[in-house]
């Protein structure tokens, strides 16, 4: 048996929802050849920093490269699409024609069934990178994956009323929370105020980035809020360029700069494109969070705490009434002074949603008695054996 693990983005925010399992694999089901295909140097690095020694010694490593021409093109067209990740899969059709199973966190791997034939086709399973509500969560293209190794009972749920299979779902918890200390506190001030950790989506219908995040920068630089720390953490991607487009709601926006008041006020610690964006670093040590669509709440939910949202959306579609579940962790604002006039309060806030909070983080994320990447190892095998058999 041979299995692909495919890391194919230019960011290592996913890696840590995939590298585990890999390394599991090695460990429980020797017998298995374990590949991992990955974008670029910098993604294996983050890979190697997440997994054993032993582990890394025992894979297959791939590196998904582009010849000039490829790489000239995308460098272009990754301003409007997601061309290089296209193009790696194009590139490499072989390697992915040799496996008997393809792990993804991405749907972009489904195209590799229009270029490899239908007698050599592997199987494809997604490990989600992350377990939000949205409707991305719950795609469509999830009917075509084999499997889907998800974190608990609540994704089950939304991609069962959804439309796919039950068979073709299994839990098996979150393997990124492997590789944290999730009881750690890190302390990233001086002053001991409480801390806010601000942690806006990129898309461009849905972010509260593009018409409230600089005034909420500039709040928080205020005297007023100088009473708080503010931890600046957005998702990884919304800095990597500066027009986004949505596709799920057909908008682009250009997105705004950091106001130069809060580059210099003491009390904000900004952080564009660091891996403490993804490592869980800021969700661990603040005492509050504000966000809008991203699913980085459930993981700062691991230990209940205040928790804001800015619903800051241009075009509301009647499907969106399914996705904002986890808006019921906290109050949802639409204005930066509905936010202020709620922060020193923020205590209070959390007591009065701390049973929510508690009761939706367990139904989103199963912790269970085994590390999750061996559960998904065991799955993934299982499910290359039942294929066999027919």
């Amino acid at each position: 048996m041979r299995v692909v693990f495919l890391f194919n983005h230019d960011a290592a925010h996913q890696v840590a929802h995939l590298a585990g399992i890999a390394a599991a694999m090695t460990r429980t089901h020797p017998e298995v050849e374990t590949v991992i295909a990955y974008a670029g140097p910098m993604i294996r690095t983050r890979i190697e920093g997440l997994i054993d020694e032993k582990s890394a010694g025992a894979i297959r490593w791939h590196e998904l490269t582009l010849g000039p021409i490829a790489r000239t093109a995308a460098g272009v067209l990754d301003k409007v699409l997601p061309a290089s990740r296209l193009m790696r899969l194009r590139s490499h059709v072989p390697l992915f024609a040799s496996a008997d199973m393809i792990v993804s966190t991405e749907r972009t791997c489904l195209r590799l069934k229009k270029r490899i034939p239908a007698d050599a086709m592997p199987l494809f399973a997604k490990v989600p990178h992350g377990a939000g509500d949205r409707s991305v969560s719950y795609h469509p293209d999830y009917r075509r994956f084999d499997r889907s190794f998800v974190a608990g009972r609540k994704v089950v749920d939304q991609l069962v009323a959804h439309g796919v299979e039950p068979e073709k779902l299994v839990v098996i918890g979150y393997p990124k929370f492997e590789n944290i200390d999730l009881a750690a506190r890190p302390d990233l001030f001086d002053t001991k105020r409480p801390t806010v950790v601000y942690n806006p989506h990129f898309d461009p219908n849905l972010s509260s980035w593009y018409d409230h995040g600089p005034d909420i920068l500039r709040w928080f630089a205020s005297e007023a809020g100088q009473c708080f720390n503010l931890i600046f953490a957005p998702h990884v991607m919304l800095f990597r360029k500066e027009l986004h487009v949505s596709p799920e709601y057909g908008i682009a926006r250009r997105r705004s700069d950091i106001p130069e008041e809060a580059r210099t006020a003491a009390n904000i610690l900004i952080d564009t494109d660091s891996p403490r964006l993804f490592d869980m670093t800021y969700t661990l040590a603040a005492d509050a969070y504000l966000g809008d669509a991203s699913s980085q709440i459930y993981e700062f939910l691991v230990r209940p705490r205040p928790a804001f949202f800015f619903d800051a959306r241009r075009d509301v579609k009647a499907e969106d009434d399914e996705w904002h579940l986890f808006w019921e962790c906290g109050p949802v604002v639409r204005r930066v002074d509905e936010l202020t006039g709620l922060l020193p309060e923020m205590q209070a806030i959390g007591e009065r949603y701390r049973a929510r909070q508690e009761e939706l983080f367990a139904y989103t994320i199963d912790l269970g008695d085994r590390p999750a990447s061996e559960r998904a190892a065991d799955a993934i095998v299982a499910a290359i054996k039942d294929r066999a058999d027919r």
